[in-house]
């Protein structure tokens, strides 16, 4: 229904006896939608940027912080691990129902997890996942996925206050030397070309985020690509035209064996299967990825892997 339409139907019903209804009026079903709205547009988001200590990236209503792991030096079958590349934490905001739903991935050391899930859980905030993404890496890092509604100034601030007391979690931005963006040693204009995507460059890794056709809902709303719904495909220059390549493909119950035996055709190692969510429609499992080799070659294994789902690009 438009809103011109909208505004027709209660004229007429103020206007003509003969259409006024035998029971009262709740007139709060027409102020709904404006409040809700209002609401959405009340968020003082400066002062949720102040309460995480961080400046978000705002995609539409979405306001998602980065919580790259820069402290940590992890290294993966000799290949020293970017934070873009698999250690990038975040946690991402949107308006819902006058307040904020938060949605995140907390990249942490097994020593970390009991002391900030504590601390989350006694804010009120929801763990739904918990787990690894690759193998074999030294230091071994694990992925706590965060969930949660209400004030968004009180879920940044506990949000925090968990990383601060239990995990080493940097919050103060990087430093940064003059001159140009860094550059990646590696053909990206091929690698667009064989991912029929547009990858992004960011932290000396060339990224990609690749939507699902027919996105995922929690909670009524729609799991955008900036709240983790969406496929991410990371490579990392190694030297001589190869890269390691890391990140989770998004996918129904129906696509995870299609998907894993396209991996594995391609000599790309499976190192995980899991949920991220809980209670999102469809169900949905996010499959984490290991190789270092060819660049070229590894993107047209990855990019055979995605024409098995239900993706946005083909």
């Amino acid at each position: 229904m438009t809103m011109k339409t909208l505004f027709a139907i209660i004229a007429a019903a103020l206007l003509s006896p003969s259409l006024a209804p035998a029971q009262p009026v709740d007139w709060n079903i027409f102020a709904e939608p404006f409040i809700s709205g209002a609401h959405a547009q009340s968020i003082d988001w400066k002062k949720v940027d102040t309460a995480l200590g961080k400046t978000a990236t705002v995609s539409g209503e979405v306001h998602r912080y980065g919580l790259p792991r820069s402290d940590l030096h992890v290294t993966l079958d000799g290949v020293t691990i970017k934070p873009a590349l698999a250690l990038g934490g975040w946690v991402a905001f949107a308006p819902m129902d006058g307040q904020a739903m938060v949605m995140g991935d907390l990249v942490l050391l097994d020593s970390e997890i009991t002391p900030v899930m504590t601390k989350l859980l006694n804010s009120g905030l929801d763990i739904t996942a918990i787990h690894n993404h690759i193998l074999r890496a030294s230091p071994a890092t694990f992925y706590m996925h965060v969930g949660g509604h209400g004030d968004p100034v009180k879920l940044a601030t506990a949000i925090h206050e968990a990383l601060s007391a239990g995990s080493k979690t940097p919050f103060e931005p990087p430093a940064t030397t003059a001159g140009p963006a860094p550059t990646v040693e590696l053909d990206t204009a091929k690698l667009d070309e064989i991912m029929h995507a547009k990858g992004t460059v960011t932290g000396g890794v060339d990224q990609f985020t690749i939507p699902r056709r027919e996105p995922a809902t929690e909670a009524g709303m729609t799991v955008t690509p900036a709240m983790g719904g969406a496929n991410g495909i990371n490579f990392q220059p190694t030297g001589g035209g190869k890269a390691a390549i890391t990140g989770d493909f998004l996918v129904t119950g129906d696509e995870v064996n299609p998907l894993i035996r396209a991996l594995r055709a391609g000599d790309i190692e499976v190192t995980a299967i899991h949920s991220h969510m809980l209670d999102e429609q469809p169900r949905m499992f996010f499959i984490h990825f290991w190789a270092n080799d060819d660049a070229l070659k590894l993107a047209r294994g990855i990019r055979a892997a995605l024409d098995k789902t239900a993706v946005a690009q083909k």
